[in-house]
Order: structure tokens, then C-alpha cells, then sequence
């Protein structure tokens, strides 16, 4: 998904099928008393985040092991152009039985809506009501170097999940919008039943205005990584605020969030594993790490060596000026008793399902200490 290793874009620069969480969050207006935490009877969910640090066959071991732990999910990033999205899904799908199997998250410039929502019925015929279509607005400046011109975000995601859900629904779309031009089209199976896929849209959003889109006409979103907990309360006050435009409650809302996870009993190593991903993403979005509180002197430091794309050594420059305080603000790293703390401050603040995005070697080490 998003710029830096493939986290959530939105349309102001970065931008279903879970089971309920086993605890109920009671959204506040930030700073007048955060979250009310219900705990209940239900285990609490975890999701692992692949991008494109391991071969497909290596994801799909991986994919295995964490639906053996009694992971819900596995989401597979697209954004960076490396790997995309839909074919490592396919092969999840096909070597587990019961893990859901999401997008995190293609892009709605660049496909079609009807092959989107062809592409995503295909899936389903593999994995049937195993399969989660995450979608977001891309990033600048890949999008434009390749000659995609992401105006008016929000009415060209708005278009393309509602044309791509009717068309899921087997509906016949006659749809002319701004971006979204349907004559008359319609999934045509011809060999199969024809039936409503269940296949459910969550948006990735970062920015506010998408969080508000999400919440009003998404199944669930996407939250993004490398944000601080206390960004999880604004986003959930726009997030309702989206969702009554609808007249449904926030509490209808699946709410995953990639979490960046560097675990090991090396506390040191966990850190320095993170940092230089934190470092690219202080280079790249600043404006999201201010919001999570990232100092903005760190900030203008960091811009001052990193370039796009950054070079490597750039990033090793930067990365020195990162301190510790700013590499756990952003994730969940260190030891494993550290990590999983972490981790439960991101569902205290409004995430109903971690997706646990694994920086370190061991990534079986990290479904373990969360199974």
C-alpha cells in the first residue's frame, strides 16, 4: 500500500470479511476521554502484512503457518512497482482453508472497475467469502511518473467502489460518472451460478477526508502503519463521522491497521531493524508523522538528505538521526512482551485487527508470539 514499502495511500498523499473483535471500542471527540474498552469472551484477531521481502512460495508457507496459529488473515501490499497484489493473493488462497485473503491495497486508477470487480470475482471462485478487496488512491510521485493524474481522489474512489460493488452484486451497471463509464456491464458467467459475490470493499485511508469516505461507504478500512496510536482517535472521530452520513455506526466498521512488528529478544537489533523504514517514511510523509508527533525539527533534518528515491546510503545517513523514542512511537518493536504491548495500544485506540507487518528474519518467531 502508500509509498514506502507499499503502506495505505489516500487521496491526501497515502493514502472484508472479518469477524467481529473480541473488544468494542466506544469512540470519544479527541481529547474528551479517548476510548471506552469492552473486553469480551472473543479471542482478539491478528493479521499478517506480506509485501515483497520473501519469495511467493516462501508467502505461502508463511500464509500456512499463520492460519494454523489461528491468524484471521493474510494481506498482500501492492503499491511500489515490484509486486502486485492479486496473483501472491491466488496462491494463499489455494494452499489454506480457512484464513482470509485481502488486498493491501491495489489501487482504483489503474484497473478497470470492471476487471477490478472481475479480477476479485475470480479470486472468490478460488477462496470463496474468503476474499477482501482493499482499495486506495495510490501516491505521488509514482502515480504521476507514470502518468496518472490523481485529481478529485475522493469522487474517483467514491465512483469506482460503488460501480465495482454493484457489479459484485451481479447487478447490470449503467454508471457514467466523472471517472466511472458503464454501458450496460454486467460480470457474465456463463459456466457458474449466477450470485451476489461476497467480497467486501474496505478503503485504505490515511488522510481525513478518505477516513470520512471509508466510514460512510466502506465495509471496513484499512488503517495505516507507521502512525502512532494517538492518530487512531482522530481517525475514528472522522470515521463516525463518515459512517452517520450512512446512519450506521462505527462500530459496524471493520477497522485492520498494518502495524510495522521488528521483534527480537535483542532489544537493540529490533529497533535498528525498524529504523531505516521509519527513516524512508520520515523522508517521504512527513505530514502524517507530524500528525503522529514526530517533532518537525527531526522532520526537516531528515528531508534535507533523503531524495526520491531515496538511495540507500541516503537512507543510512538519515536513519542516524533517528532516535529510539521516534522508532517505537511508530511501531511495535523491541522485545516480544514489548511488541504485543504495543500492539494492544493500537486496539485500545480504535484497530479491531492488527495487521502485523514483519521486519525481522524470523517472521514465523513473530505469528508465534502473537498465536
Amino acid at each position: 500500500m502508500g509509498g514506502v514499502q507499499g503502506a495505505v495511500a489516500d487521496g491526501q498523499g497515502w493514502q472484508s470479511g472479518f469477524e467481529p473483535a473480541g473488544v468494542v471500542i466506544h469512540q470519544a471527540h479527541p481529547g474528551q476521554g479517548g476510548f471506552k474498552k469492552e473486553d469480551t469472551a472473543m479471542s482478539q484477531p491478528v493479521a499478517l502484512y506480506l509485501q515483497d521481502a520473501h519469495p511467493i512460495r516462501e508467502g505461502m508457507e508463511l500464509a500456512r503457518y499463520a492460519e494454523a496459529k489461528g491468524f484471521q488473515a493474510v494481506w498482500q501490499a501492492e503499491s511500489r512497482l515490484v509486486r502486485e497484489a492479486t496473483v501472491p493473493m491466488a496462491a494463499y488462497a489455494a494452499v489454506t482453508d480457512r484464513i482470509k485473503i485481502g488486498s493491501g491495497v491495489v489501487n482504483n486508477w489503474t484497473r478497470n472497475p470492471a476487471l477490478l470487480a472481475a479480477t476479485f470475482s475470480t479470486l472468490d471462485d478460488l477462496a470463496p467469502g474468503r476474499v477482501i478487496l482493499g482499495i486506495g488512491a495510490w501516491w505521488d510521485p509514482l502515480a504521476a511518473k507514470v502518468g496518472v493524474k490523481r485529481q478529485k481522489p475522493l469522487l474517483a474512489m467514491r465512483e469506482t467502489v460503488e460501480a465495482v460493488r454493484a457489479l459484485l452484486n451481479d447487478e447490470t451497471v449503467t454508471y457514467e460518472g466523472e471517472f466511472v463509464h458503464l454501458d450496460g456491464v454486467e460480470l457474465d458467467y456463463v459456466h457458474q451460478e449466477r450470485k451476489p459475490k461476497q467480497v467486501p470493499i474496505y478503503i485504505g485511508a490515511t488522510g481525513m477526508q478518505m477516513m470520512e469516505l471509508a466510514g460512510e461507504i466502506g465495509d471496513g478500512v484499512v488503517l495505516n502503519y507507521l502512525v502512532s496510536p494517538s492518530y487512531n482517535s482522530e481517525a475514528m472521530y472522522h470515521l463516525e463521522r463518515g459512517a452517520a452520513r450512512a446512519s450506521k455506526s462505527v462500530d459496524e466498521l471493520d477497522r485492520p491497521q498494518l502495524v510495522v512488528c521488528s521483534l527480537d529478544e535483542d532489544r537493540t537489533a529490533a529497533l535498528d531493524a525498524a529504523r531505516l523504514l521509519v527513516t524512508q517514511y520520515l523522508g517521504q510523509q512527513p505530514h502524517i508523522m507530524a500528525a503522529s508527533g514526530v517533532p518537525a525539527s527531526l522532520l526537516d533534518q531528515i528531508s534535507e538528505i533523503l531524495s526520491w528515491p531515496a538511495t540507500k546510503e541516503q537512507i543510512e545517513a538519515a536513519s542516524k538521526l533517528v532516535p529510539d523514542e521516534v522508532v517505537q512511537m511508530i511501531t511495535a518493536s523491541g522485545t516480544p512482551k514489548e511488541c504485543r504491548e504495543k500492539v494492544d495500544q493500537y486496539r485500545a485506540a480504535g484497530c479491531t485487527c492488527p495487521v502485523l507487518y514483519p521486519l525481522g528474519d524470523d517472521v514465523r518467531a513473530m505469528i508465534d508470539a502473537f498465536a
